[in-house]
């Protein structure tokens, strides 16, 4: 490693070129000379001779190796990083570093592990100059030999994406290249699209398989990619989204694969199903040698057949044929026989067994029948031992996201369960019990009915519209979770159970596991799978025994991480070289039994169910609840030995408890082996009461078997005698108790509707079974299921009635979705109407309407189960459909099964676009199915038939009109009706004439409800035939000849502008998009002028086409096909620059009342009494059953915006005439008031004193000017804007007073006006100021009827902006709802008016959008908040609403769909809250420091928080209390960030009131008013709990600078921060470490070693900043940390706090006493000595940190050492702490690093198993020999030059020997405390000084 040492002349004793050398110097320093070049030509290699890389393509790629001592040995992977890897590319001469790789990449190294901690900077020339471990010194293995690859290597070409283990290039295990490093990537959402991505960047063709589960092979390196993202038609995998690089949550276990068809590789099918009617039943067949065998039938079940028909993607398995049923085949039979769990994800992970006695022969083959192939988003549950149990989430978009659980029930979870073939339902839990996710939240308000096969079948809120966060993860428990998981691993061991040898199952026989690369972490995952908590010790014995087990696995390699031990890295199975004959032995925290405290389960049925209590100092006491999980649950299952957790209750499930609270915030990761071992606070230290007990539901109390409820001889599903099935026998329940909330659990869990009354007898449903599995049965009726009641389980020997429960429910509301494998209807009403799509070569694609007709339609409807056809639409009436268009010319006879009996053209040969996508209208299941109308243009006109007796026929126009249309319509879903023509209008019929002087209401849902002759009873002839005209089918935008249209708005008159173009609907782009452009999409479409052109895809982005841009209308244009544009198609944009508009709705030329309809009386046109135009004569209509749904139709048909009220009792005046309508009853979704149902026209039993009325939101003045406030805190009050000639403007605030003002509010509707605020109040305007000098009298209509300047003349600007308040809308009801106990009227519970009784509203689906209804309503501004579960209190009386279901437009909760009132399933523990933005200013000064101080504190900006309430000042309780809550405070007072939130009275205790507890801001409130909190004096707190503000007192504070100073480097040292631009010091009193971690973490130095008060660092000057401070040691900056305040102390300089942190350098240990390195006592380096340790709390866990560290075996004993003597009682690091697998002392906590007291005077000692021996190198003693003899000759040469140098200069200095070169240097010890390590000069090159040697010589 080159020459150890060199001579080099002394500064001192240099001297010039001519002065002759002394006399014998000469010759013999040319002898010095020529020998030294020799020994250097004969010892000193090439840089590059002294290492090399082995194994690789190249010799610029592989395994390193080092030359040293004459032998070559491996470099060990410990710090291995780029920088090193660059060194030895440089020292090769290789380029430039590529990849360094550790792990063994390229196989294991043999013999020596030359060096071990390599650290190098990366400059180095050579990997010698680095720092490391001394030669052959490590803790390593071969398993983790360090590998480089350099650029210079032919493995730079393949780029930075290459296939690993596979069979050539384009197979393999996917790694990519980041940060020079190798690294694979997860298979989450891993399939052929990322696949197609991976083979086109690597030129191998397509991809044949996208492999998952690590198929070719587990990575050693890092996980750099997960969750990938592709199209498929990317050119790159990186062009990809996916998480960010190395973030991830796989094991290498799960990395991805591909295949590709460069490959070669033919990759049949592993399982296939033979000789079956499709590919999903058949017999079972494998893959072997070449051919397929069949499988064996023995032991063969549904369990076998589940896991066949999950594997090949078929849906669930519904039968396991034996006896060869399916034939036997004509190949081999598998020599082995198959037996599953039923849970397996594959075949392959079955148990196979060889068969008994050759038992298999001919006429055995097992088959399979699955169910088919469902088609709708996958599913996975996730963060469970189970894959039928975890948390709920769902692939979209390819994206997976989770559900949020509000509203989330057991029939949401059976559609979970039903679509992952798991069993049935068992918990549907939320809270995110199994952990919170990251990621999107795809869906919220789920509500399946129970009977659906997939989740994404069921009714929700629209994709990624949530407002939940990831704490309401929603989670599911199935029942196939509880079927116990094969044992793959045990403990051969007598006692304890958690103690012993590692054995493994494997081909049905157990072996053990080789020790050789056994380590901690290997252990962890042991301990993990087996439940036996953390491992304390990985330990290597002998096998014992005369027939010692096989060894099946060597060369283990876990992560510790890792679920299971299957998924670590090993050899191949069998392959050992475990030559040592060691075995791996585990020993378990779980071992230590006494560790584990005593657990019982009180309260539920048997002992594996029920509220968990836990043993401590001799008293049983209770669980806190918050914050149990799921994990925790399993924790205790696992403990107790009651199975697997099905569910994890809180709030007393089973009854309050008694006693202490022993634990709370209890945190398990789910793998300890008792409760005990989980973290949680300490015992008995708890805020909560027996109200929040934690309760446990386990596998082992059979309770899941209540799962099963089914009910028997009843007419349905839903009633009958109920049954579950236990021990294999079905057996009923006890009728003892049963009642109806018993019934309506039973009838809830059977995913059916309320249950009788009274609920019937088991004799009702006949005799049954006598066996009665449960007792009886305690529900309080608001349980998921039955398994949450109060139970008897089982037997029922005490039953005192004798017999079964039963119930009768009625059927469940709502539709459920048809499914079909082949055939679906899309965009229509219902699952019997829409466009035909056909599902063909895995995909959906629709039809061509060539040919298409009623007997297509037929067949379709017969496939579907939807009854008749009733009509065949073309011409994509119900929508453009997207993919391919399958079939074309379909011509059926009408009387076939199935659409694909019918003849077609080819699978996708057309000629059709998707403008001519074939529709079908069927008549459903409904008795109101047998109508149609036929001849028509379409399917929503023509001659009126109707279906008896199994024939069509026609209906009579005797005394036929609109009212009888209406019903036709209403009943065929096409809208209104238009016209009732009679006399044959569309040709004559056939056959019967069925029906004859019908006389419909109007109102009638069904044209057999209509009162007529008898069947076939009439006078007529089919001259006479009625006919009916409908408007179309309502969700089908109508459009116009001119192909414009505005869709997904809330009218016809609003939305995204779309135009037709070669026959198909597209985008317009909104560049250059304006109100000119706008302006002609209104006129064009008849709706009246423009408000807004809205661009950037205001109401969502469309799909297909983008049609136009850069269109430039000049607003005079009658059509948009007129405006300037680009040409067709041609367009830079995307669909989310898609543009809209908004028409006001009223056509500019219609008159100021629609014809038909009018308001009257009212102050404008948009308010008023309701009259209706009928025989040419107005009238009113009677207030019976008026409401806001009739308002609603009004207001949409009259263009007038939404209902905001419906006022009963003539509001606006008593009408004269004709009363024309009574008993009016909308839907409130018709578009005119004549589609209602109501009596006939004149029929009426009212007076005028009942006329109804209307006011609407909609403000368009009578004369066409329209006017608008802006920015205010609701929509009567604001800036005022004024529109015209299409665009918005302000009114300038000259002369602007309240006359003006009062015709504003008169105009709206918003009452009286109370202020005409100028100077822009309410904010600057943009755009024309319109009006000028307005000058009202205040009589006024319209404010167009004022006197004022001409529009657009003005000597104003913005800043004059005039504004109006209004007092508000008279004639709205706001007063039907209310906030309650919130701190202002603009905060609290939600409380709604209805027969005249205030009441709740529950929170099921309660979100944002319906709380900006209820803020808007009562004009408190924005909404902030939307909490649930009675934040505010739990109400009283009735519980009006739930369901609430607001878009947020409407401006009164009443008009947002819901429940009916009164109809609910919820609690007053769900009651709906709101935070408004909006304060009153009543009630909160505008300064806010009336109403909020901080109290005791050193300034105004900190102190304990004070409210004032009801005139009194009062606290704030610190539950809960934390940060976020201090910003608002802050931010609130105008002080500055905040610093810190302490609790515990941190600044004294207050008096008086308790205002607030459990507030819980988001911190981006502006008042701590808006927070959500207990009502005003509701608390359990005392005045101990005040909470208190820490804030900056400076709006622009930024975190402190720190720096330590005086120390021997930067990261040691005095404590000083930065304040007001002068650094000052910190005083120690309280300093520990706690508060040097912070230190040591913002300054990047590694973690604090010690904290040295006192002025260690000597005093510092100026200010002493801080005092008292009280980090957590978890806060990412020391400005975090609460302190008393800035410059707030009692302290002296002398008093300095400083830091010594760990930097890069970690304690220097040694052991000593002992006759090896690695026995003894143990010392550390402190201050440049040794000290000891003391022995406090010394186990085998610190041992085996300090063996790791030192280089050793495994610890095998921690023993106390010898008695100090009194001069030692002084020793160092008292009570160590450490978890066992740290890699340094340094990392485990401590009590305190420094000097001090040992109470047990005993020092630690260490006794750790040898390395192996490195093996001696063998000597070279001829290079020996010539190095002794030239350190002889170079003692000469230096007695010499001294003599001379002596002589000549007797003053100078001397010659000195240099030590040069990293082998020569020794290394700085590592760890030393306080002393820095001394600068080195910089070395010179050796050939410099070889030059300057000779440059000597030829001058002598």
């Amino acid at each position: 490693m080159g020459v150890l040492g060199e001579l080099q002349p002394s500064p001192t004793c240099s001297r010039s070129r001519t002065q002759p050398p002394p006399g014998g110097a000469r010759s013999l320093r040319s002898f010095l000379l020529l020998a030294w070049l020799w020994g250097s030509a004969t010892t000193a290699k090439s840089p590059e001779a002294s290492l090399r890389l082995v194994e690789g393509p190249d010799r610029c790629a592989g395994r390193l190796e080092v030359l040293h001592n004459g032998t070559w040995g491996t470099v060990c992977d410990d710090s291995w990083g780029p920088p090193e890897g660059q060194v030895v590319c440089r020292q090769l001469g290789c380029g430039t570093l590529l990849s360094v790789a550790p792990g063994g990449r390229y196989g294991e190294g043999t013999g020596q592990i030359w060096l071990d901690e390599v650290n190098c900077t990366g400059e180095e020339e050579t990997l010698s100059k680095c720092q490391s471990r001394p030669w052959g010194q490590h803790n390593c293995q071969h398993l983790e030999d360090a590998s480089v690859e350099c650029s210079d290597s032919s493995i730079s070409k393949l780029g930075p994406l290459r296939l690993q283990g596979g069979p050539n290039r384009c197979a393999g295990r996917v790694e990519v290249l980041h940060s020079h490093q190798w690294g694979t990537v997860c298979d989450d959402g891993w399939d052929l699209a990322e696949a197609a991505v991976v083979c086109r960047q690597l030129g191998c063709g397509a991809p044949i398989w996208a492999a998952p589960g690590a198929y070719f092979g587990r990575g050693h390196d890092p996980i750099w990619l997960d969750e990938l993202q592709c199209t498929g038609s990317e050119q790159s995998l990186f062009s990809c989204q996916a998480r960010e690089w190395g973030h991830n949550n796989c094991v290498h276990g799960e990395d991805a694969g591909v295949v590709c068809s460069a490959s070669g590789v033919s990759l049949l099918p592993e399982l296939r199903l033979a000789n079956g009617s499709s590919h999903c039943q058949g017999r079972v067949e494998v893959a072997l040698e070449g051919t397929w065998a069949a499988l064996c039938d023995q032991g063969w079940g549904l369990a076998e057949a589940r896991v066949v028909c999950r594997q090949l993607g078929c849906g669930r398995a519904l039968e396991a044929p034996r006896k060869s049923q399916f034939g036997q085949g004509t190949g081999k039979m598998w020599p082995e026989s198959v037996s599953c769990l039923g849970t397996e994800t594959s075949v392959s992970e079955c148990q196979l067994q060889a068969w008994a006695n050759d038992s298999c022969q001919q006429g055995t083959a097992a088959g399979v029948v699955c169910a088919a192939p469902l088609q709708g988003s996958q599913v996975r549950l996730v963060n469970s031992r189970s894959r039928c149990s975890g948390r709920v989430e769902i692939l979209h978009r390819q994206q997976w996201g989770t559900v949020c659980s509000r509203g989330w029930d057991l029939l949401d979870a059976t559609a979970v369960c039903r679509q992952l073939d798991c069993g049935w339902a068992l918990a549907a839990l939320g809270q995110a019990q199994f952990g919170s996710s990251s990621g999107a939240i795809w869906l919220e308000q789920v509500s399946c009915q129970g009977t659906e096969e997939l989740l994404s079948s069921c009714p929700a809120q629209p994709w990624g519209i949530t407002n939940c966060t990831h704490a309401e993860d929603a989670g599911v428990v199935c029942s196939d979770s509880i079927i116990p998981e094969r044992v793959e691993v045990r403990l051969a061991a007598e006692s304890p159970r958690c103690a012993g040898r590692v054995e493994v199952l494997h081909r049905g026989q157990w072996g053990s596991i080789c020790a050789q690369g056994w380590d901690q972490q290997d252990a962890e995952v042991v301990c993990r799978q087996l439940g036996c908590g953390t491992a304390l010790a990985a330990l290597a014995v002998e096998q014992l025994g005369p027939s010692p087990p096989r060894v099946w696995l060597d060369n283990v390699g876990c992560q510790g991480t890792e679920g299971s031990l299957k998924k670590c890295w090993a050899s191949p199975w069998g392959e050992s070289s475990c030559s040592h004959g060691k075995v791996a032995t585990v020993v378990c925290s779980g071992s230590q039994d006494s560790s584990l405290a005593p657990l019982r389960l009180v309260g539920g049925a048997g002992g594996c169910a029920g509220r968990v209590e836990v043993l401590h100092n001799g008293t049983w006491g209770t669980v806190c609840g918050a914050s149990w999980d799921m994990a925790a649950a399993q924790v205790v299952c696992q403990q107790m030995g009651c199975g697997v957790a099905v569910a994890a209750p809180g709030r007393a499930h089973f009854g309050q408890g008694q006693g202490p609270i022993w634990l709370a915030e209890v945190r398990c990761n789910g793998s300890e082996a008792g409760l005990a071992q989980c973290r949680a606070q300490g015992w008995g230290h708890h805020s909560c009461s027996h109200q929040d007990d934690a309760s446990v539901v386990c596998s082992g109390s059979g309770i899941a078997d209540l799962g099963s409820l089914r009910v028997v001889n009843g007419s349905g599903h839903c009633s009958g005698r109920l049954e579950v099935l236990h021990a294999q026998r079905w057996g009923g329940l006890c009728r003892d108790g049963w009642g109806l909330e018993e019934a309506l659990v039973a009838c809830r869990q059977l995913g059916c509707g309320e249950p009788e009354r009274r609920p019937p007898g088991a004799t009702h449903f006949g005799a049954g079974s006598d066996l009665l599995w449960v007792g009886a049965v305690e529900c309080s009726g608001t349980e998921a299921a039955l398994w949450g009641c109060r139970l008897q389980l089982w037997g029922a020997g005490g039953c005192r009635a004798q017999e079964p429960a039963a119930v009768s429910c009625s059927e469940p509301t709502g539709s459920v979705p048809a499914i079909s494998s082949k055939l679906r209807l899309l965009g229509g009403l219902g699952e019997c109407s829409g466009r035909v799509e056909i599902f063909h070569d895995q995909q959906w694609g629709t039809i061509c309407d060539d040919s298409w007709d009623l007997r297509d339609a037929a067949v379709v409807c017969r496939q579907l189960g939807c009854g008749l056809a009733l009509s065949a639409p073309p011409a994509a009436r119900f929508g453009l459909g997207a993919g391919p268009i399958w079939l074309d010319d379909v011509s059926c006879t009408g009387e076939e099964g199935d659409l694909l009996a019918c003849r077609a053209k080819a699978w996708g040969s057309h000629n059709c676009n998707h403008g001519e996508d074939a529709g079908v209208v069927c008549a459903g299941n409904s008795s109101s199915g047998n109508l149609r109308l036929v001849d028509g243009p379409h399917g929503c006109a023509g001659r009126v038939e109707v279906a008896h007796e199994g024939q069509w026929g026609t209906v009579c126009d005797d005394g036929w009109d609109l009212r009888d249309a209406r019903v036709v319509c209403r009943q065929l879903g096409c809208g209104a009706a238009e016209a009732a023509p009679g006399q044959a209008r569309f040709g004559q019929g056939s056959g019967h004439i069925w029906l004859d002087d019908v006389g419909c209401t109007g109102g009638e849902d069904n044209l057999a409800q209509c009162p007529a002759r008898p069947w076939g009873h009439s006078n007529c002839q089919h001259r006479e035939d009625a006919s009916v005209i409908c408007s179309g089918l309502p969700d089908v935008t109508a459009t116009n000849t001119s192909g414009l249209r505005l869709v997904q708005g809330p009218h016809r008159c609003a939305g995204r502008v779309e135009v037709a173009h070669e026959g198909q609907w597209g985008t317009v782009c909104d560049d250059g998009w304006d109100l000119l452009d706008a302006l002609v999409v209104c006129r064009q479409l008849g709706c009246g002028s423009v408000e807004a052109a809205p661009g950037q895809a205001r109401f969502g982005q469309g799909s297909g086409h983008i049609w136009l841009d850069d269109v430039g209308c000049t607003g005079g244009e009658d059509n948009l096909a007129q405006c300037p544009a680009r040409p067709w198609g041609q367009t830079n944009c995307h669909h989310a620059e898609d543009a809209s508009v908004i028409c006001s709705g009223l056509p500019d030329s219609t008159a100021t009342n629609s014809p038909g309809l009018r308001l009257v009386q009212g102050p404008h046109r948009c308010a008023g009494r309701v009259e209706v135009l009928y025989q040419q004569q107005w009238g009113t209509v009677c207030d019976d059953g008026w409401d806001l749904r009739d308002a609603a139709v009004v207001c949409r048909q009259l263009g007038c915006g939404s209902a905001a009220a419906a006022p009963h009792g003539a509001g606006f005046g008593q009408g004269s005439g004709i009363i024309w309508l009574d008993d009016v009853s909308c839907a409130g979704t018709e578009s005119a008031l004549s589609q209602c149902p109501a009596q006939p026209w004149g029929h009426s039993n009212c007076n005028h004193r009942e006329d109804a009325s209307v006011v609407c939101s909609g403000t368009v003045g009578t004369n066409g000017s329209r006017v608008r406030l802006v920015d205010g805190p609701h929509s009567c009050a604001g800036r005022v804007e004024v529109a015209h000639e299409g665009q918005w403007g302000t009114v300038c605030d000259d002369g602007w007073d309240l006359r003006d003002a009062r015709v504003v509010c008169r105009q709206l509707g918003c009452g009286a006006a109370e202020a005409a605020p100028g100077q822009a109040r309410f904010g600057q305007g943009s755009g024309h100021i319109w009006l000028d000098d307005v000058g009202c009298s205040g009589g006024e209509d319209n404010l167009a009827q004022c006197p004022a300047r001409p529009w657009g003349h003005s000597n104003c600007q913005h800043r004059e902006d005039a504004s109006v308040i209004c007092s508000g809308t008279t004639n709205t009801n706001s007063s039907s709802v209310r906030l309650v106990q919130g701190p202002h009227r603009c905060t609290g519970r939600v409380e709604v008016l209805h027969q005249q009784q205030w009441g709740t509203v529950c929170d099921d689906g309660w979100d944002l959008r319906d709380a900006a209804v209820v803020c808007r309503q009562l004009g408190c501004g924005a909404a902030i908040t939307a909490p649930a579960g009675a934040a505010f209190g739990q109400g009283l009386g009735p519980i009006w609403l739930d369901k609430v279901a607001c878009t947020g437009g409407e401006e009164t909760l009443e008009l947002c769909p819901a429940k009916p009132w009164g109809l609910h399933h919820c609690s007053h523990q769900e009651d709906a809250s709101v935070v408004c933005s909006e304060v009153p200013s009543t009630e909160v000064p505008s300064t806010g420091l009336a109403q909020l101080r901080l109290a005791g504190g050193p300034n105004r900006c900190a102190g304990r928080v004070e409210v004032a309430h009801e005139g009194q000042w009062g606290t704030v309780c610190d539950d809960g209390w934390d940060l976020r809550d201090a910003r608002v405070v802050c931010r609130q007072l105008g002080c500055g960030a905040a610093e810190a939130a302490p609790g515990q009275a941190r600044f004294g205790q207050g008096s008086g009131h308790i205002w607030l507890d459990d507030v819980g801001c988001t911190g981006g409130e502006d008042n701590l008013a808006q927070c959500p909190a207990r009502p005003w004096g509701h608390s359990n707190c005392q005045h101990r709990e005040d909470a208190s503000v820490i804030c900056s007192a400076d709006a622009n504070v930024r975190e402190p600078q720190l720096r330590l100073a005086q120390g021997p480097h930067r990261c040691a040292g005095r404590v000083e921060v930065l304040h007001q631009q002068q650094w000052g010091t910190v005083c120690d009193d309280g300093w520990d470490l706690k508060d040097a971690k912070v230190v040591c973490r913002q300054l990047g130095c590694g973690t604090a070693v010690a904290t040295p008060g006192g002025a260690h660092f000597g005093q510092g000057l100026g200010p002493i900043w801080l005092d008292e401070v009280e980090c957590s040691g978890q806060e990412s900056s020391f400005g975090l940390c609460p302190h008393k305040g800035w410059g707030l102390h009692n302290c002296k300089h002398e008093e300095d706090a400083g830091v010594v942190c760990s930097g890069s350098t970690p304690l220097q240990l040694r052991l000593q006493g002992s006759s090896g390195p690695c026995t003894g006592l143990l010392e550390v380096l402190y201050n440049s000595s040794w000290q000891r340790v003391c022995s406090i709390g010394w186990s085998l866990l610190e041992a085996e940190v300090v063996c790791r560290q030192l280089g050793c075996g495994a610890a095998q004993a921690a023993a106390a050492g010898a008695q100090l003597s009194p001069g030692e009682l002084q020793p160092l690091l008292q009570g160590l702490s450490c978890h066992g697998t740290e890699s340094l002392l340094l990392e485990c906590q401590q009590q305190d690093l420094g000097l001090g007291p040992c109470s047990q005077g005993q020092t630690a000692a260490v006794v750790c198993t040898e390395p192996k021996a490195a093996g001696a190198a063998a000597p070279c003693w001829l290079l020996s020999a010539l190095l002794v003899l030239l350190m002889l000759l170079s003692g000469v040469l230096l007695w010499l030059s001294l003599r001379r140098c002596m002589a000549a200069a007797p003053a100078a200095g001397q010659w000195q020997l240099r030590e040069q070169g990293a082998a020569a240097r020794s290394l700085q010890p590592l760890g030393a405390i306080y002393i820095p390590s001394k600068a080195e000069g910089a070395p010179e090159e050796a050939d410099s000084e070889r030059t300057q040697l000779m440059q000597q010589e030829a001058a002598s």
